[in-house]
């Protein structure tokens, strides 16, 4: 009888899988190629590999019979991907259970999803044919703009980073990242779409290439003052919450140590670098320490407030002054709990979950050299957020000369994370004609310029310090006066317009 219901049960599988074969081959095939599409982008000259991926995305999407279907699959299939690190931090460091921790990932990713297929679905349901490539770069567009604001934003892996290492990177001081999205996104589409000789698209996209190449050789700021020597810490140490109170003293030693023995003019230690609030910190000792050198020292530390409140701060100091600043931008629990979720938290184990919000717009840190040096700074995410910081630089009078993000990145172990936001602040840099130095406790830290390219790095996962000379520069680049709104407005009137044409088609 038991061997009877299992042949049962066995060819009733058999014929529901043949009944139902194109639809999982196309539900396969677009899983698949979401994965390629975040496995391509981590290759040498991703961008490009990007919009091959996105071409060929494009091409089988014409012809899906469930258009928010099949985006929504090739966007899930992108994100697990490009953020499975997110598992390691939830799981290896948190001590989540793998199946909730598995369940995270996949439910972050099927949220984000949501964004890119609403957008390329209703675009195609809605425009012409023959309008549908600038109808699609509009609609992804706004999506991923969408997708960086709804819930504080988490614009992670988005498309405009990619094209750091791809084709149209130059319309990133112009009009900041989401241009290089339009112009990435209208590029597949116009491949894989347009009706017109393969002759004529070549020469289309040529063109386009070309002349996204030109633009990024207009230069926006200028060399302010001489170059500064650095000095970038990397520690390797654990992370704070499973320290031992001889490793937090052993930390703290470390990078004290490297501050009294260095000879660079800008010393920066990571995040959480100095495991202690600032007020049990002597800094008074410290400034008499550095007598009368022209030197300044930058480390993530915790701000402490008067209502006991925490913050996620950084201190910087010379022999006469101190400055503090507290993170904006936090991250959802991991710093902040999002009201009804402290049940998750609570499965995720860390300890300290709430702390304070630092003002957008806060005083720079001044490095006094022949020029005062202002040094704008990032911790950690903050970076991912190109509107913020130019909105920062835009606010400021005299400006930023200095992008310093310090970063604490062993959350996310052997991962891709380190190169994704690696590539994330070459694109902040990109987008306000800025340099950024990057201190981080595992990696990778590095020192960027003003055009968005890596001088030079560090391995991760090694204790080293990076020392290097940086330039300054000042001014202020299109994309920090005007911000997100030319693209927005253009991505609008441009769907206004390719509707207004479809219905007259129609």
């Amino acid at each position: 009888m038991s061997l009877r219901y299992n042949e049962l049960t066995r060819d009733k599988f058999t014929l529901f899988l043949l009944a139902n074969r194109k639809i999982l081959i196309k539900t396969a095939l677009f899983l698949l190629l979401g994965s390629l599409t975040a496995w391509m982008t981590e290759l040498p000259y991703g961008g490009w590999w990007f919009l091959l991926a996105l071409t060929a995305f494009f091409h089988f999407y014409k012809k899906s019979n469930q258009p928010l279907l099949h985006a929504w699959l090739y966007q899930l299939g992108y994100f697990v991907n490009a953020l499975w690190w997110i598992y390691i931090s939830l799981h290896d460091v948190g001590r989540m259970h793998v199946l909730l921790s598995i369940f995270a990932v996949v439910a972050l990713s099927s949220y984000l999803s949501i964004w890119f297929a609403l957008s390329v679905a209703t675009a195609r349901k809605l425009i012409h044919f023959s309008f549908l490539p600038a109808a699609l770069a509009s609609s992804i567009c706004l999506a991923e703009w969408l997708r960086g604001i709804v819930f504080t934003g988490f614009p992670w892996a988005g498309i405009a980073e990619s094209q750091i290492d791809g084709a149209f990177f130059g319309w990133a001081p112009i009009l900041g990242g989401l241009a290089c999205t339009w112009i990435a996104s209208f590029t597949a589409a116009f491949i894989a779409l347009a009706k017109t000789s393969l002759i004529k698209k070549s020469i289309t996209v040529l063109f386009i290439v070309s002349l996204s190449n030109g633009l990024a050789l207009i230069p926006f700021t200028t060399p302010y003052g001489s170059g500064i020597s650095v000095e970038l810490l990397q520690g390797n140490f654990p992370q704070p919450l499973f320290m031992s109170q001889e490793q937090a003293i052993a930390q703290q030693d470390f990078y004290l140590k490297k501050l009294s023995t260095s000879s660079a003019q800008l010393v920066v230690a990571p995040e959480t670098a100095l495991p202690i609030t600032d007020r049990v910190l002597n800094v008074e000792s410290l400034q008499k320490s550095l007598g009368d050198k022209n030197q300044f020292f930058l480390s993530g530390i915790l701000g402490s407030h008067d209502n006991q409140e925490l913050s996620n701060s950084a201190l910087g100091f010379d022999h006469k002054q101190t400055y503090r600043y507290d993170k904006h931008h936090l991250v959802p629990f991991g710093e902040f709990v999002p009201t009804g979720f402290q049940w998750f938290v609570n499965a995720f184990g860390v300890p300290l979950g709430q702390f304070k919000r630092g003002d957008l717009i806060q005083n720079p840190m001044v490095l006094h050299t022949e020029k005062p040096i202002r040094l704008g700074v990032m911790i950690c995410y903050e970076d991912v957020f190109g509107s913020e910081i130019a909105k920062r630089q835009k606010y400021d009078l005299q400006g930023h000369h200095i992008w310093v993000n310090i970063t604490n990145l062993a959350w996310f172990g052997e991962s891709q994370a380190a190169e994704q936001q690696l590539r994330l602040a070459r694109l902040r840099s990109l987008e306000t004609g800025i340099p950024t130095i990057r201190a981080t406790n595992t990696g990778l830290t590095g020192i960027i310029n003003e055009r968005g390219q890596v001088t030079s790095t560090l391995a991760e996962f090694e204790q080293e310090a990076l020392t290097g000379t940086v330039q300054p520069f000042s001014g202020k680049t299109p994309y920090v006066h005007l911000g997100n709104l030319p693209i927005l407005g253009i991505s609008i009137l441009t769907l206004f317009f390719c509707w207004i044409r479809s219905k007259k088609l129609v």
